[in-house]
């Protein structure tokens, strides 16, 4: 078995088992007085997201009495966490949301700390990857690319929104090495911003892009690409017509969990009620519809199931990164 379809399977397992506890919360009481979030980046990006929304939820339903939040951006999200651990004792009361970045850049060494070192509250969302060609393209599928790819390995380049051995390369190198080729051989060009990203697509620079299933459910929607492929088990309902990479005979799935990590030696008490009140939050139209407003998707897995999925993902990413050479 494959370290890719062990850590899979992992994730699976750790999905299934939700693991709740905590104190009990009747008709609707609230479960905490407060939250405070602490946001590795600026405003306005994936993790200042998924705070904000989780705090929208659980102060909606009545489940948090109050939610604050603070932008704390450096060192690829090192700076949050290290402010984490130093402080630990004082932000017992914190929740710091993060996300599959923390697994590569601590194996690259972006900084010195790993989720080992801090309290593991709950996975709570996540967004799938894909690959995406300009409407225009005649590539209408991954047989399509990997034909292209086979013909001119040079010209069939995959751009994306991270620097190489970000997570945008890693996907793509992912995906190419499950369709049976060499991920080594895959010509990977990083771009800084999206508009540069889809001008490389329309020019040719790129033969396709890897990014967010999210941002390219909406790239699709505004009728500038084509979904070629999710790294989904089985298809998405905010794209239902774009095809999974298993389906086109890919074995291979990924998604960015986004989830949230305490302070070091967090009393046990406390991180019971951080799991139950976010627990809850699934159940409520409050949740349902922040979910549905971000194209979010649901998967949770908590304490333990949260570390076991965590160790999968970076056994994975690790022994790809090290055949790309960045390990």
């Amino acid at each position: 078995m494959s370290n890719f379809e062990m850590g899979r399977r992992a994730f699976i397992a750790a999905v299934a088992a939700l693991g709740l506890s905590g104190p009990a919360m009747a008709d609707g009481h609230q479960v905490l007085d407060s939250i405070h979030f602490l946001i590795p980046g600026g405003a306005g990006g994936g993790w200042d997201g998924t705070a904000r929304g989780t705090g929208e939820a659980l102060t909606g339903a009545g489940l948090v009495g109050s939610a604050s939040y603070e932008n704390m951006s450096g060192g690829g999200g090192g700076k949050a966490i290290g402010y984490l651990i130093e402080n630990a004792e004082s932000n017992h009361g914190t929740l710091m949301v993060n996300s599959t970045p923390i697994v590569i850049r601590s194996l690259t060494g972006v900084f010195p700390h790993n989720f080992r070192d801090l309290t593991l509250v709950s996975g709570t969302i996540g967004d799938y990857a894909a690959i995406v060609v300009g409407k225009d393209s005649p590539i209408n599928s991954m047989a399509d690319l990997l034909a292209a790819y086979d013909a001119d390995p040079a010209s069939t380049a995959i751009g994306g929104g991270s620097v190489p051995g970000g997570m945008d390369h890693l996907v793509a190198a992912m995906v190419m090495e499950a369709a049976g080729k060499d991920a080594l051989g895959v010509k990977y060009i990083p771009y800084d911003a999206g508009g540069k990203a889809m001008a490389a697509l329309l020019s040719g620079e790129i033969a396709a892009l890897s990014t967010g299933f999210s941002e390219a459910v909406d790239l699709a929607n505004a009728g500038e690409v084509k979904i070629i492929g999710v790294t989904a088990d089985d298809r998405v309902g905010a794209a239902p017509d774009a095809m999974t990479m298993k389906e086109q005979g890919i074995d291979t799935t990924f998604v960015n969990w986004r989830g949230f990590f305490g302070a070091p030696g967090l009393p046990d008490d406390k991180l019971a009620m951080y799991q139950d009140a976010i627990g809850k939050m699934y159940d409520t139209p409050e949740w349902e519809e922040v979910r549905a407003r971000n194209g979010w998707v649901n998967i949770h897995n908590s304490g333990d199931d949260f570390l076991t999925f965590l160790e999968a993902q970076e056994q994975v990413i690790g022994d790809l990164m090290k055949k790309l050479g960045f390990l």
